[in-house]
């Protein structure tokens, strides 16, 4: 019998990447998902309308915005 892991969908990847402490900035996101700029910040966009509180955090010294979720809705738990 053989184990095999469950591939995560890009939408629980990209609640994984948000939900570190430090967060992450679009192109990191971009980067470990496969997508372009764009279309980072329309899921970005996408989550937010699912009910998601997602905070944009600037870091300073030139760094981009960091994307960090605070607050999930009741179903998402």
């Amino acid at each position: 019998m053989t184990t095999q892991t469950k591939t995560k969908t890009k939408k629980a990847q990209l609640i994984q990447l948000l939900t570190r402490k430090a967060g992450a900035d679009v192109a990191t996101i971009s980067d470990k998902l496969g997508w372009q700029s764009h279309t980072t910040r329309a899921a970005l966009t996408g989550l937010r309308k699912a009910g998601f509180e997602i905070s944009a955090e600037n870091p300073g010294e030139g760094k981009p915005l960091s994307y960090r979720i605070t607050g999930q809705p009741a179903d998402a738990a």
